[in-house]
């Protein structure tokens, strides 16, 4: 449990959540390969495919060469969607698909953080239009996604923008927290993948979340916490306050390390007493 309560005499901090296998139980943009297939984006032998891509990720998760290959063939798998039926599939079967697999401790976890005066921020390799509303259903303050570049006809081209993933994930949060005011020495992060140690090495108080082999060895070494995860549970059934929904998501560039190596790096930003 978190007791601490912000002193907002010093900096403002932060806590940094990775999402798949950290604060939900699946792949976020996995999941909705079969809404995708219904609403006619991918064939029946794409939906086979990332059906088995999510069964590998939840038995082992995937590594690095694995989360490369896995990028090239979702890029190219997403060039030609509509990028404003994406939103819709996902708008209308958000709550049938995530609400389910949120974990109730990860939830407990971000309304500790909120109680304390810390913003939370979604950090997640899947795609912006997946992790936006899964940030706002959770009541996170901003996102940190990954971005496919969008043609003037309104599909994706198959390209990457800007890729959310192990050392990009650093530079992102480091970028924020720099225009945020946030104190990284006093902040948090949660992870549940060795690809994510230069996140979790960026702020003063990492913790390993349902981590694999290679986390959970460099966790031991450190001494970080180790959480087990284990009982996902609908929001409306236990946190009102998490299930309201907070400020409208606001896009905000922001230029700098990872924006010289990656292009521009977006953040969702939800700021508290604004609304968009």
């Amino acid at each position: 449990m978190l007791r601490d309560v912000e002193n907002h005499s010093l900096p403002r901090a932060a806590a940094f959540f990775d999402l798949d296998k950290t604060v939900i139980a699946k792949s976020s943009t996995l999941t909705f390969s079969k809404s995708f297939y219904q609403g006619g984006l991918i064939n029946r032998r794409a939906a086979l495919r990332t059906a088995y891509a999510q069964f590998v990720f939840l038995a082992g998760g995937l590594d690095h060469d694995q989360m490369e290959r896995m990028r090239e063939y979702l890029s190219a798998l997403c060039r030609g969607w509509n990028v404003r039926q994406v939103k819709e599939i996902v708008a209308e079967t958000l709550h049938d698909l995530i609400d389910p697999i949120i974990y109730d401790e990860a939830a407990s976890l971000i309304e500790e953080h909120h109680t304390a005066g810390r913003d939370v921020v979604i950090v997640s390799t899947s795609g912006a239009e997946v992790v936006e509303p899964i940030g706002e259903l959770l009541g996170a303050d901003r996102v940190v996604a990954t971005r496919l570049v969008v043609g003037e006809d309104g599909c994706f081209t198959g390209e990457v923008e800007y890729y959310a993933y192990g050392p990009t994930k650093a530079e992102a949060i480091r970028e924020l927290a720099a225009s945020e005011g946030y104190d990284l020495d006093r902040s948090f992060a949660y992870s549940d993948s060795a690809t994510d140690l230069p996140m979790l090495q960026a702020v003063g108080h990492p913790h390993a979340v349902n981590p694999d082999r290679a986390l959970r060895r460099e966790a031991v070494s450190r001494g970080w916490p180790v959480l087990e995860f284990r009982r996902p549970v609908r929001l409306k059934q236990r946190l009102p306050s998490l299930h309201a929904p907070r400020p409208a998501v606001v896009a905000a560039a922001a230029l700098g390390a990872a924006a010289a190596t990656a292009g521009l790096v977006w953040y969702a930003s939800k700021r508290r007493g604004v609304t968009a």
